[in-house]
């Protein structure tokens, strides 16, 4: 190629040949354009769209990259779109960004070349590792409900650990422990492994977050990298993959137990939402309250029909026992009010205890506490309903024992006289004197036609 001389502005002087830095710039970029047009082709990487319409991204092959520029004149008339990873082949020329000094190549019109070699890499790590299982739905490991401990590998001096310190806070309070790491450049996967192998073995550690904010393709190529997704997939608890872009999915995504699209999002995942725990555990309180009360309103119900099948088999017979069988109704009311008011007493100091408690432990003692409540109330309940249904079981059976009708069922009969008064002596009885005769089934109207006093006096008369 043929050698242009270099062609600055002269100085306005004529002292020495010192240039301003404008001047020294132009002169430059004049030498760059007089190379003339080329193609170069190169892999698309760090892609931004400004609001001009412009496109800035850089082409770049194994050993070099060249700051590309392509105005919005140029890129509408492309026919396929920019995208990060695209080889592409560019016509344009070299020269000179003057406001910063920076030089780069401006292109008036590209064509694509197919996938970058990066790219075709990449697809083909991923089909190795979905092949061998790591990407599997099966494989994947459910959040623990209420982690002890969250670990979180990330920058310490990005955004992302920020967002999740503010999400968890608001949230449900947890304890966090950070492993800071490098998440872009050549040294990031090796941080990143190292820092989510300390954490994995810390016991108390239930689930690690690893991530960072959003960024190219470029900044996020650490967390497409073998390495990370074997030690994700071997980690002993649940990894939440949280790399802060929403277009590209890294291996590390793939191979985490849950993809956060954002680290806002992971501590959201991670940890459960403080106000919907209070409100369920509410519901709880008022559910089993509803159902001690169902509980005992069928037990009224049933008392209730018992006392009227005792009030048909005898009137007055019944009146003590009523009166015995409402005391008791009374007493398993009062015992049920008084259950009722301890086990809401208790489910009030287990929710108090609930919110100053460990976040894990005190929710899970509390549900236990709930649980033992709800069981040693029903074993009460079932205790005294059984009580209460035994005494009426004897009760019944005293009536039955007691009632006039049992005695005329086995052969015996009320003798009255023509004003009801019961006949229990012979000589009380005159000759010719009207008598009622009453049997199991019906009466007999009976005259008095001989009267024999018994000779011996039978025991049975003195009780």
């Amino acid at each position: 190629m043929a050698q242009i001389p270099m062609q600055f502005d002269r100085p306005r002087d004529n002292g020495p040949k010192v240039y301003s830095v404008s001047q020294a710039v132009r002169g430059v970029d004049r030498r760059l354009a007089g190379l003339g047009q080329i193609w170069v082709q190169g892999e698309i990487s760090n892609l931004h769209r400004a609001g001009s319409g412009h496109a800035y991204f850089t082409l770049k092959d194994d050993d070099a990259a060249l700051p590309t520029a392509i105005f919005r004149s140029a890129l509408s008339q492309l026919r396929f779109q920019l995208r990060e990873g695209l080889a592409v082949r560019v016509f344009g020329r070299f020269g000179v960004y003057t406001a910063q000094g920076r030089f780069q190549f401006y292109g008036e019109k590209a064509e694509p070349a197919g996938l970058g070699e990066r790219m075709v890499a990449l697809e083909r790590l991923k089909k190795k590792l979905a092949t061998e299982g790591l990407f599997a739905a099966d494989r994947k490991r459910p959040l623990p409900l209420w982690p002890r401990r969250i670990g979180i590998v990330t920058s310490a001096d990005g955004a992302a650990v920020h967002d999740i310190i503010k999400v968890v806070g608001r949230r449900f309070p947890s304890r966090l422990l950070l492993a800071p790491a490098r998440v872009q450049g050549d040294a990031a996967t090796a941080s990143l492994i190292d820092a989510l192998t300390r954490l994995a073995a810390i016991d108390d550690v239930d689930v690690i977050i690893v991530g960072r904010g959003g960024g190219s393709s470029e900044d996020l190529w650490a967390f497409n990298d073998e390495r990370l997704a074997r030690a994700v997939v071997a980690c002993p608890v649940p990894v939440v993959s949280a790399v802060g872009h929403e277009v590209d999915v890294t291996i590390c995504d793939l191979a985490a137990d849950v993809r956060a699209a954002t680290p806002s999002q992971a501590g959201e995942l991670v940890v459960p939402d403080r106000d919907q725990l209070h409100a369920h555990l509410s519901g709880a309180r008022k559910r089993l309250a509803a159902a001690m009360w169902r509980m005992a309103t069928d037990e009224r119900g049933r008392c209730d029909r018992a006392a009227r099948r005792l009030e048909r088999a005898g009137q007055r017979v019944l009146a003590g026992q009523r009166q015995r069988i409402a005391a008791g109704h009374n007493r398993l009311q009062s015992l049920l009010r008084a259950a009722l008011a301890g086990r809401r007493q208790q489910l009030a100091q287990l929710g108090q205890r609930l919110a100053v408690a460990h976040p894990r432990v005190g929710l899970q003692r509390n549900r236990g506490a709930l649980t033992r409540a709800q069981e040693q109330l029903e074993r009460a309940l079932r205790q005294q309903l059984a009580g209460a249904r035994l005494r009426m079981a004897r009760a019944a059976g005293k009536l039955d024992a007691l009632s006039p009708l049992a005695v005329l069922e086995r052969g015996y009969a009320v003798v009255t006289d023509v004003d009801g008064r019961a006949v229990r002596d012979a000589q009380a009885a005159n000759v010719g004197a009207g008598l009622h005769v009453t049997l199991h089934r019906g009466q007999l109207f009976a005259r008095v036609e001989r009267v024999e006093p018994t000779s011996s006096r039978d025991p049975s008369y003195d009780k």
